[in-house]
């Protein structure tokens, strides 16, 4: 290339590659004759021979980007033919004489191999992003959106290099900013394709490369603010259902964030929670509405089911990063903030009304009660929930046609939950905390307690806790489980002879006066109803 080259598409400046040797290598003349013989054949209509010219091209760039075992000790001349390919690329790309129908072909392959470079240098990642942009402007959108995905879902079975992904997750976000029609069946096309790559990259543990994680969920934000532009155009049904998409698409990043095995993860990921949580007003996701787990239900109803349960399959974590959303709404205030929200008003409001505070406490079971969350994440979900119930001293409801037994499931599961925290945990003030949650949440004991009392006094079944097969249910799933749980619980605290210990025990005394009690009430109406 000659040192006056003017800028090519994207911005790269030819003339400002600076190699040792300005002479061109024998490599980059054999590229140079292998993408001259592509424009060739395809002028002649020689379609037989210009798919071997494509496949020689990618067999020369791959054997640059993956030299044989003998070669990758010499990274130095690696690093200089990778610049030189890739210019010479670009250079084909951006001038007038090559045939369209060439540059097509490639543009089949290009990025698969293109975005394997990015890796090498920030100089070869400069260039291959400018490919790749190139590509995205001059192409179908949709073929190029195919391209893309395809791209992305083999090379994650190859590789977890970061920097390749991010480049990729770029061109996807210029793509959809490029689509023009069938916008939701594109997104539903490229949104599990992306979740994919995040959620396997962010099970990685990799302290060391936690910028290009950074730069990897950046990539997912740019793809979220496409969406939401593509979102503001349309009216209708369809706005509704693309709407809903982006709302679970921005909720599963939360939980794939929060899932992130970087240490120290709230300094680390603040920064990207924040700009995720901008899209909740937007989406119309409202803390309450999340915290309560109704907001969720009411976006997974707007998605359109004719693709059956694939789609859906994608945001399987969403759940979670609602009730994650509003965690990290009450570990920052700038979160809080950036999704429109004042914590405290929603907190007076689930304190002032039970069955909302029922169905709140039990999303906490989805963060409490699984592995993939770290311990600081839980202490802060902890936190939250104490904070639920703050100023609570009766949990018995004045409505008469609540179904109580509706909620049942969930409050057990976050009271086991809690308790799994005070076994598994040696972090002696989360011990504390969870500790302090069970005696907020050990009502829940108490409830089921008055409703079984107050039904067999009346002999009503109102709510219908009484019917054998919701007896059989509480007495399998949820009351012998929390007697084993509690036995183990003490079990634990009796080897350690610290003073958190003894609050613990002294704690799980009335537990087990109540638990034991509701065991005795069910054996007897199972009887009864025997």
């Amino acid at each position: 290339m000659s040192a006056d080259a003017s800028p090519a598409p994207g911005g790269i400046d030819l003339g400002r590659v600076h190699l040792q040797d300005p002479s061109p290598s024998p490599f980059s003349l054999r590229l140079k004759e292998a993408l001259d013989s592509c424009s060739q054949f395809f002028e002649t209509g020689d379609f037989g021979k210009s798919d071997t010219a494509v496949a020689a091209v990618v067999g020369l760039l791959n054997s640059i980007v993956e030299p044989p075992l003998s070669d990758s000790e010499s990274p130095a001349p690696c690093e200089r033919a990778s610049e030189e390919a890739l210019v010479e690329i670009q250079s084909f790309l951006s001038s007038p004489s090559s045939d369209q129908m060439a540059v097509d072909a490639l543009s089949l392959e290009l990025p698969k191999v293109v975005a394997k470079f990015a890796a090498l240098s920030d100089r070869c990642r400069e260039i291959a992003g400018s490919i790749i942009d190139f590509l995205v402007s001059s192409c179908s959108p949709r073929d190029m959106l195919s391209i893309l995905c395809e791209a992305i879902d083999t090379h994650i079975r190859e590789s977890k290099e970061q920097t390749y992904f991010i480049l990729l997750l770029g061109g996807l976000s210029k793509v959809l900013d490029r689509t023009q029609r069938r916008h939701v069946e594109q997104v539903k096309v490229a949104i599990p394709v992306i979740l994919k790559v995040l959620n396997v990259i962010s099970s990685e543990p990799d302290d060391e490369d936690k910028d290009s994680l950074n730069d990897l969920f950046g990539a997912a934000i740019s793809i979220g603010t496409s969406i939401q532009a593509i979102c503001e155009k349309m009216v209708g049904r369809r706005q509704e259902e693309l709407r809903a998409i982006l709302g679970l698409y921005v909720l599963q990043n939360m939980a794939l964030i929060s899932k992130s095995t970087q240490s120290h993860i709230v300094s680390s990921c603040c920064s990207l929670v924040l700009q995720f949580s901008k899209f909740l007003p937007f989406c119309e996701l409202s803390y309450f509405g999340l915290i309560t787990g109704c907001a969720v239900a009411s976006i997974t109803d707007e998605v359109s089911k004719e693709d059956g349960d694939d789609f859906m399959a994608c945001f399987s974590f969403a759940m979670s990063g609602a009730t994650l959303a509003v965690i990290w709404g009450h570990i920052s205030d700038e979160i809080a903030n950036a999704a429109g929200e004042q914590l405290i008003s929603v907190l007076n409001k689930i304190r002032n009304d039970c069955t909302v505070r029922w169905r709140a406490i039990g999303m906490f079971k989805y963060i409490l009660s699984s592995i993939d969350y770290p311990w600081e994440i839980k202490s802060h979900g902890v936190e939250l929930l104490l904070c639920m119930m703050e100023g609570i001293n009766s949990e018995v409801s004045s409505d008469n046609h609540t179904d109580f037994s509706s909620f049942m499931p969930s409050l057990f599961s976050a009271l086991q939950a809690v308790e799994r925290i005070m076994i598994g945990t040696s972090d002696a003030s989360l011990r504390k905390k969870a500790y302090s949650a069970l005696k907020k949440v050990l009502s829940a004991l108490n409830l089921f307690r008055f409703i079984l009392i107050i039904e067999s006094t009346g002999k009503t079944n109102r709510t219908s806790i009484l019917s054998a097969n919701t007896l059989r249910k509480v007495y399998s799933e949820w009351l012998l489980p929390l007697r084993t749980l509690v036995a183990g619980i003490q079990a634990e605290n009796e080897k350690d002879d610290i003073e958190i210990a003894d609050h613990i025990l002294c704690a799980l005394n009335p537990v087990q006066l109540v638990l034991y009690r509701c065991i005795e009430l069910v054996e007897d109406n199972l009887q009864h109803s025997a």
